[in-house]
């Protein structure tokens, strides 16, 4: 008997990728898959030329990409537990398995779905303790104010032990008469705002 591990049943086994792209785009529209998927460049300004080639460099998108063409498009059963971990061109695809029709989807039905992601993902941010965690990427503000993106108008304290010194007289008479500045480079820099 050969050790040898047939990947002959595996539909993506000799199939590249703007093969496999096309037959979904064909079949969904990149407004479906950009609604599964969450890659961007399925939604903006989306080709097949553009995709593949963001694909062939981000191994997660394209690993993404092709469970979706195993496992919606081809319609196979869900992947036994030991096969989850390898990428989905590296499975084994039982032989008394055949690739069924592709799963019918909508955008009402992708949107019920993240919604269902979106409350485990918070469930588990409860059970974890982490309840002020976003879950779209952005980390959590410490700061008080609703948008996090505007900077606080309060100024934060110094640790440093270095505290800044009032001007002393002598510094304060060599401005009023006129004098050459106390930094080397002030001429340049009046230089170039005129």
């Amino acid at each position: 008997m050969s050790d040898e591990i047939n990947y002959q049943n595996n539909p993506l086994h000799g199939l590249n990728l703007k093969s496999m792209l096309t037959e979904i785009v064909d079949h969904y529209g990149f407004e479906i898959l950009h609604a599964y998927l969450y890659i961007h460049s399925f939604k903006t300004n989306p080709s097949v030329e553009s995709s593949v080639k963001f694909l062939k460099k981000t191994q997660w998108a394209r690993e993404k990409v092709e469970a979706f063409y195993l496992y919606k498009f081809k319609n196979f059963p869900k992947v036994p537990s030991d096969q989850f971990e390898l990428p989905p061109r590296d499975r084994i695809i039982p032989e008394d398995q055949s690739p069924g029709e592709p799963c019918e989807l909508s955008l009402e039905d992708a949107q019920r779905l993240n919604e269902e992601r979106e409350k485990r993902a918070s469930e588990y941010d409860q059970m974890a303790g982490r309840s002020g965690a976003k879950r779209d990427g952005a980390r959590p503000s410490s700061r008080s104010n609703d948008k996090p993106w505007e900077k606080s108008t309060a100024k934060p304290e110094s640790k440093s032990p270095w505290k800044p010194q009032p001007k002393t007289n002598a510094q304060a008479s060599v401005k009023q008469a006129g004098a050459a500045p106390l930094d080397p480079w002030a001429s340049s820099r009046n230089k170039l705002k005129s």
